[in-house]
């Protein structure tokens, strides 16, 4: 018996043995214009089992490169595509820099201490307070997102001054919104409580019925 465990590992298998048959077939063929005819001839049945992805702008272009990939880079075509490379194929992308920074609030996170840092550069009274308050409004609101218990203001306001580390002051009087996140949670609180598992308890006062019925019978 013939299994495929037995045989030579596909590069690709999404095209199948045939398909890389014909591919060990065109590397045998000597003569270019030949070579060329068979390469574009694999290229059409390629497309073929793919129909739906015609559309897409580089379609044509990853079919080439499929094909140098099954030949491992040996068949010499001329394809209207710049060849791909093992070298180029191996590559990997950059890694990208995280910061290690550390965050002293997590659950206000970097963008609010970012901010701060924004707001601490300002000159301008009237745009530093508005930038304050706003950053005070998103900090409370971040606070009731982990913490649904409700926060006083005052404890937003001293957040501030040590992420500030004492160099910006809050305005007097202000005042912030209420967050939609306690509204939402005192909602609940008045919500008539449910099953659950969301089942109807009319099935139960049904069977009582059935029952009684059965009772009288």
């Amino acid at each position: 018996m013939d299994y495929n465990s037995n045989r030579k590992h596909l590069v690709l298998p999404e095209y199948g043995r045939n398909v890389q048959k014909m591919v060990n077939f065109a590397m045998t063929v000597e003569d270019r214009d030949e070579r060329n005819r068979v390469a574009k001839s694999i290229i059409a049945v390629m497309g073929n089992m793919y129909p739906h992805l015609r559309d897409v702008s580089d379609f044509r272009h990853k079919l080439w490169d499929h094909l140098a990939i099954m030949s491992d880079f040996t068949l010499d075509i001329d394809s209207p595509y710049e060849a791909p490379t093992k070298e180029k194929l191996a590559e990997r992308p950059d890694q990208l820099p995280y910061s290690n920074q550390r965050i002293k609030y997590k659950h206000y996170g970097r963008t609010i201490e970012a901010l701060i840092e924004k707001a601490i550069e300002m000159e301008e009274p009237k745009e530093k307070d508005a930038l304050i308050q706003m950053i005070a409004n998103h900090m409370k609101k971040s606070y009731t997102t982990w913490n649904k218990d409700s926060v006083p203001d005052d404890k937003i306001f001293q957040d501030i001054i040590q992420l500030s580390d004492g160099k910006l002051q809050i305005p007097e009087e202000l005042k912030l919104r209420e967050s939609r996140d306690k509204d939402f949670s005192q909602k609940n609180k008045k919500r008539k409580p449910t099953r659950p598992d969301h089942r109807n308890d009319n099935r139960n006062d049904n069977r009582n019925d059935n029952r009684k019925f059965h009772k009288k019978r």
